[in-house]
Order: structure tokens, then sequence, then C-alpha cells
């Protein structure tokens, strides 16, 4: 699409986006919802709506038996009714005849990431209210299409991104807000994890995670489909857990925009060694040439002046860790240490814990609702994240992170590929808001209730 083109349907769009409300969703003190996907992330996610006594999980959706049977043993250990099900004849597009709109209020799409685009697009159309798993789409298209469905249609869209609820994320939050660390100049995150195990595994549906090197119609879970993204691209393949919160602190969309990136990509040796340590060097896999680099360093350079750093590190041994760096004219704080440093406030050239600004900036929204989220999935930032999307519907209010963070936050991957295919090249960022950037107004995490 040409820009002028992308502009003139923007503006046009703008009022239908606003003034969504279907009748069968606004003003309702339950919802209806359905669940498009329920492996271990969709039931993770379902065990977190069936918690709530403002929804009901009415449909289901997935083409392997497994997952779909666990879920329905999920709803049933929670003593809810048995929502209607789909994709038990294995039809890949069985999940088409769940967006009825008289039937649901809304969809949770919780499957392997090409899927995401497609069938949020899908929902969109129907008119069903999405709430998207991350990530939003694969190719630079793919997210522009994601975008226009929106803006044509007018349906609400949620991608629902956890880490930007983590309890101390909010506090900093806070913090950026009062102006404690002054004016904003350089933000880290990324995601950092070992998922060796995750990306390859024995196929066993009791041990989705323990033994094994295989992948693809072989492995488990995860393994079935996300190892592939890691044999044939190499790019920031999952940047949404460190650049939203960044992205947030940074107030992108909303008087500010990335408007440059580039990307750089280590040699990859991490999950040849695994398989040949695990399942020894005549293992057919071990002559599976892996294109993802074991270490992506992706730089976003910000209409006001910052740089953001996101780093990609799954295929190493280490512990878990997103990297957060919060930095301006005051001071800054750094998730790794836990530790804050405030000019005027801490000793000179000296780190402070961060608990106690932890326990004074706490976010309202924890304040009010940690009990609630005791038990909730990582560590109560699953229930946050599905809180925000259930009160949003609720109220016909706005998603606090909405299409446009969602299409730029995941549109980092395949522009990181880019850059790195093209000799680590410095691209311009498409500004998906065509503008609407620069008048846009922060709304995440000001309303206390979601």
């Amino acid at each position: 699409m040409q820009r002028r083109d992308f502009l003139v349907s923007s503006v046009a769009a703008a009022g239908m986006a606003a003034s969504f409300n279907p009748a069968h969703a606004a003003g309702r003190e339950r919802v209806r919802l359905g669940v498009i996907g329920t492996g271990m992330r969709g039931q993770v996610l379902l065990a977190e709506l069936l918690r709530r006594a403002d929804v009901e999980v009415v449909a289901l959706c997935d083409i392997e038996p497994i997952n779909l049977g666990r879920a329905l043993a999920i709803v049933e250990q929670a003593g809810k009714p048995k929502p209607r099900t789909w994709g038990e004849d294995r039809d890949p597009q069985a999940w088409r005849q769940l967006l009825d709109p008289s039937r649901i209020d809304g969809v949770i799409i919780a499957t392997p990431w090409e899927w995401h685009a497609p069938m949020a697009i899908g929902a969109m159309q129907a008119k069903v209210p999405v709430g998207c798993e991350v990530v939003a789409g694969i190719t630079l298209q793919d997210h522009w299409d994601v975008l226009n469905t929106q803006l044509k249609t007018g349906t609400p869209y949620m991608l629902l991104e956890n880490v930007c609820f983590r309890r101390d994320v909010m506090a900093v939050l806070q913090m950026v807000r009062a102006g404690l660390f002054g004016e904003l100049v350089h933000l880290q995150g990324g995601y950092q994890h070992d998922l060796r195990a995750v990306k390859l595994n024995s196929g066993d549906p009791a041990r989705p995670y323990g033994g094994g090197v295989e992948f693809g119609p072989k492995g488990w879970s995860e393994a079935r489909w996300r190892t592939e993204h890691s044999v044939h691209r190499n790019g920031e393949l999952y940047p949404s857990h460190g650049i939203g919160p960044c992205a947030m602190y940074a107030n992108i969309h909303r008087g500010n925009r990335f408007t440059h990136i580039n990307s750089f990509a280590t040699k990859s040796r991490g999950l040849h060694e695994y398989i040949e340590a695990l399942g020894g060097k005549d293992h057919p896999n071990a002559s599976v040439k892996f294109a993802l680099g074991d270490v992506i360093t992706t730089t976003l350079a910000c209409a006001n002046g910052e740089t953001i750093l996101l780093q990609h590190d799954t295929s190493l041994p280490r512990p878990y860790s997103l990297g957060f760096r919060v930095q301006g004219t005051k001071g800054l704080w750094m998730d790794v240490n836990e530790s804050v440093y405030v000019e005027g406030i801490s000793p000179p050239h000296q780190w402070q814990p961060f608990q106690p600004f932890q326990d004074r900036f706490d976010h309202p929204l924890w304040k009010r609702f940690a009990k609630s989220a005791e038990g909730a999935g990582h560590g109560g930032m699953d229930f946050f994240v599905i809180h925000a999307f259930v009160e949003s519907l609720k109220a016909a209010a706005a998603m606090p992170i909405d299409i446009f963070d969602a299409v730029a936050w995941s549109a980092i991957t395949p522009l990181s590929e880019q850059s790195i295919a093209s000799g680590f090249k410095t691209l311009e960022f498409p500004d998906f808001t065509g503008g609407s950037w620069k008048t846009r107004k922060p709304i995440f995490a000001f309303d206390d209730r979601y």
C-alpha cells in the first residue's frame, strides 16, 4: 500500500474504529468468549478466563485432540459449563466456524505465530473483538493487512503482551511518569531465555519439555512449529516482551514513534551443539543448518531522540532475564541487578535496592488486584492482561495495547530480518499511525480499573 493511500484510508476509518460498539457486547456484565488454540499457552489463558465470574467460555477450537481434551478437562475441573468445540475433524479452517458474533463477544487467539494474522483478520471481518497472543504477523505485509482490517472494520484488537503488566515494570512506569529519571534518553529490553528444551524435545505429550532433540512433526508442543522459525529466519523473532514496556515508557504512538531500525546477528551455534550433546553427532538433526543467530541485537531510534536496544537470546545456556534498563537525565533502573540510581536521592555512584522504590511507586492496579492475581500465570501478569481485555470489552473502551502498538512492536521482526539480510543496514521504520502519533494521548495504565 502506498503511503498516501494508507493515510487516506486511516483517516476515513478513524470514525469507524472509534464508534465500534456492538450491541451484544456493550454494557454487558458478563462476556462470552471463545478460545482458538488450546495448547500450553492457550490452556494457561483459558484457566485465567475460567477464574472470572464475568466471563463465559462458550467456544473452543483446536485441531490437536490432546490439547482440546486437556482444555475441556480444565473447564470441567473449574466447574463451568462445557463449551462448544471445533477442530475434532482436524480441519485447519475449523476456527472460522467459531467466529459468530451472535454466539461470542470476543475471541482469544493462542495458536502458532503464522496463524495469528489470518485468524485476527477473519475475526475482525466477522466483527468479533480480538485478544491476540504475540506476535501480530510474520511478514511486513501481514502487519499492514491486520492494521488495515482493523481500521476498515473498527473491530477492537488487543495484543496480549503480559510483560507490560509485570509488577516492577509498572512501578517503573509510575517512576517515569513522576519524572524520577528526568527526561528519558535510552531504554533496553529483550527476550533472553534458554529455550533449547522448548525448541527441541522428545515429542512425548507427557514430557513436552523433557529430553530428545526433535522438532517439526516428531516434536511436541512449540517444537512442532516454533523451531522452524529458527531454521529459516534470522532476526528478532520475539520482540514484544522487551519492546512493549519500553514503548510505554517512551510514549510510542502517543507523542513519539520509532523512526529507524537496524539489527545484527551473531553466528549460530547453540542449537547445533545442543543436538550433538543430547542426540549425538550422527543424529539426523545434527545436520540441520539453523539460520537464527544465537544473539540478535536490534537498535531503534525514536522521534523524540531516545534509543532502544533489544536483544533476542534463546539458543544458549543462560538464566532467564528480559534485561530492562530505563535511563534518563537523572538516573536509571536495571532489572538484572534489581537496582536503581537516582541523582540527588541515591548515594553518589552507588546502586540502591529497587524494593523501596517498588513499594513507594507500586501501581494502583497491583495494589487493587494483587490478591486476585495470586496463582495466575507468569507471576500474576496473565491475570492483568486478561483483565484488561475483558474489562475493555465490557466498557466498550479503547484497548490499552491497541492495533498500532501490536503491529509496530511485532513488525520489528520482519524489519530486523531485512536489516540483517542487507548487511545490517539501517532502515526507516514505517509510521503505522499515518501521522496520528503526534496527537494521540497515552492511555495505558492510567485507569486503576484495568
